[in-house]
């Protein structure tokens, strides 16, 4: 026999509220899981920049050695020569790296979705103990 909604009990409601709560609650971090997912992704392409600048800061570093020790090329001294590359290679090394690092500041990390479904939980809750 089915008791309409107005003839339950209050423990009956409250199990039901419980059911459904725990439901929601299993979705939102999903949800969570899911978005945090999306933007982890996007950061380790960031991180790939990173990786390049330091790598190719690295050759400029290396192309600096070798200016101390060519000493002198044919049109001017082998140090000057290669210490014009190695600045070269080290600056498109620090602008890799500078580019990396300013898109991960703008990776917004925090599940905004979430936060806001989970707002409307929550009154969603309020009104159903009304």
């Amino acid at each position: 026999m089915q008791t309409s909604k107005e003839d339950r009990s209050l423990g009956e409601l409250f199990g039901d509220l419980t059911r459904e709560m725990s439901t929601l609650v299993r979705q939102e971090v999903n949800l969570a899981s899911s978005e945090m997912g999306a933007k982890i992704s996007r950061a380790g392409k960031d991180v790939g920049y990173l990786a390049i600048g330091g790598a190719v800061a690295y050759a400029g570093f290396l192309a600096l050695l070798a200016a101390l020790i060519i000493g002198l090329a044919t049109f001017l001294p082998w140090w000057v020569s290669a210490l014009i590359v190695g600045i070269i290679v080290a600056g498109i090394g620090y602008f890799l790296i500078q580019r990396g690092l300013s898109e991960l500041k703008r990776v917004d990390l925090a599940p905004h979705q979430t936060i806001d479904t989970l707002k409307e939980d929550l009154q969603w809750a309020k009104e159903q103990t009304k």
